[in-house]
């Protein structure tokens, strides 16, 4: 089995940052050059919601299924380099399938810039042929080959007006959705000291995106009906053995 692996990822304003592009005085506290960056923003393109280059990297949670079974873990803390790095290291070492929710048009693109932030190298992940040349056919950056599999640009056809939030799809199938948080509120939870429970938002979301994976496998023929379902249990088990709240939550959500 080839290893399937699903990522998103939880960001936050990258103050240190905002205030070298501002050219803010040093003792400016982290929550005013985030309102400044805010303002600034929303003047320019009427969202307070930043460029990608500007975010930090918080969290990365990642589910895993491959022969040895289905996993949920999460790369997270203060230190943005080693959580993206240990990421690419991931598929440095095991070519996985990547699965997303608009990791094309956000998570990607974010890790992209702060790995050039750091330093970091991900020499398998940029393949394109110059080494493996199945690469040349299929790899993790063209929008239009699948080992890097955003579903939802290709269930919109690649059409922006078509696309679906994954909290309105996993709902509409019967997944428990986002369970207490949004993405808006990730900044001020992380003001609040609230790690855990934005590390937790990340992980079910992630397994929300998964589950929506298979359903589009069984859509696509790769997974029949009965296997579908066989799939959908070695989730439930696997998030049975978890004795953490928020799965508790999730699994009482999920009909």
């Amino acid at each position: 089995m080839i290893p399937v692996l699903v990522f998103d990822i939880e960001t936050i304003p990258d103050t240190a940052g905002l205030a070298k592009l501002y050219d803010l005085p040093p003792e400016t506290p982290a929550d005013q050059i985030a309102e400044i960056a805010f303002q600034r923003r929303r003047l320019s393109a009427g969202s307070d919601f930043l460029q990608h280059h500007v975010h930090r990297v918080l969290v990365i949670s990642c589910a895993l299924r491959s022969d040895e079974g289905f996993r949920v873990w999460s790369l997270s803390g203060e230190d943005e380099a080693a959580i993206i790095q240990r990421f690419f290291d991931g598929i440095e070492k095991y070519t996985p399938q990547l699965v997303s929710w608009n990791g094309g048009g956000f998570d990607l693109p974010v890790l992209h810039y702060r790995a050039l932030v750091h330093g970091l190298s991900a020499p398998r992940y940029w393949d394109m042929g110059e080494d493996d040349r199945d690469f040349k056919w299929n790899n993790y950056i063209s929008r239009y080959h699948t080992r890097h599999l955003d579903l939802m640009d290709l269930l919109a056809l690649y059409q922006p007006r078509a696309n679906v939030g994954l909290d309105d799809m996993a709902k509409l199938i019967g997944f428990p959705g986002k369970l207490g948080m949004d993405g808006s509120q990730v900044w001020p939870a992380y003001q609040r000291g609230e790690l855990s429970a934005i590390r937790d938002y990340c992980e079910t979301d992630t397994v929300n995106t998964y589950l929506v994976y298979l359903r589009f496998q069984l859509f696509r023929g790769v997974l029949s009906a009965e296997r579908y379902r066989q799939e959908c249990d070695v989730v439930r088990a696997q998030l049975g053995t978890l004795d953490q709240a928020h799965w508790r939550e999730f699994l009482a959500a999920w009909r």
